[in-house]
């Protein structure tokens, strides 16, 4: 059992993995790899460490799954980091992705009691800016299973964006495209055209037609109008 407290390291590994399990992902050391930019052996050699101070179990398939004290763990990690995005965005008025890379530091660093403050002040947020759950102690974070991927809508099918998936956070220069095109939380889009032979859908936000990748709209999450 883990005494000490984690790494930053392994706080964000844990967070990854809390974050895949959420979205009902399979979570594999090569998927871990890629979300955390490093190479497959350096996340197979954290995978195993997190085995060995029981934060992790590993399935015949080589499928990891938290253990209960790693779920604790993992959402006390994804708890204050989607609560600092939320501070850093709402209060401090940073874009999308400079919250993102403060909310890095500022997590590892918060006490129970900024944290509880933070709560507190913000009125006890239900989500990220970009609509993950900020799991409360005991309770959990789930995503609503209505809640379809925008690669599946169909031509001239609307939706209202819910959540966008915190994998797609790690790339900097992608959520500073869905920022400046208001694809955001409660927007409501309008399939407008699919591509899958060039892997493109293309939607209209109320003001634009934007582009995005079939791959990405896989990782993005709206409500059926």
């Amino acid at each position: 059992m883990v005494k000490r407290r984690l790494s930053s390291t392994i706080e964000d590994y844990l967070q990854s993995i809390y974050s895949l399990e959420t979205e009902g992902e399979r979570v594999i050391s090569a998927r871990l790899a890629r979300w955390m930019r490093v190479s497959p052996p350096t996340a197979w050699a954290t995978v195993q460490r997190m085995q060995r101070d029981g934060l992790i179990n590993l399935d015949a398939k080589k499928t990891v799954h938290l253990t209960p004290q790693g779920r604790d763990l993992a959402e006390s990690v994804a708890r204050r980091h989607r609560l600092s995005e939320r501070f850093l965005s709402d209060v401090l008025g940073l874009g999308w992705a400079e919250a993102h890379g403060e909310a890095h530091h500022f997590e590892h660093g918060m006490s129970e009691l900024i944290e509880q403050r933070i709560m507190k002040l913000m009125n006890y947020p239900k989500t990220c800016p970009h609509g993950s759950p900020i799991p409360m102690p005991g309770v959990g974070a789930t995503l609503d299973p209505s809640w379809a991927p925008l690669d599946t809508f169909a031509l001239d099918e609307r939706g209202t964006i819910r959540f966008i998936s915190e994998e797609l956070e790690e790339d900097l220069e992608l959520l500073q495209y869905l920022e400046s095109h208001a694809l955001k939380p409660g927007r409501e889009v309008v399939i407008r055209e699919k591509v899958p032979s060039a892997g493109v859908l293309v939607l209209h936000n109320g003001d634009e037609d934007v582009s995005l990748g079939m791959q990405v709209a896989s990782r993005i999450r709206a409500e059926r109008v």
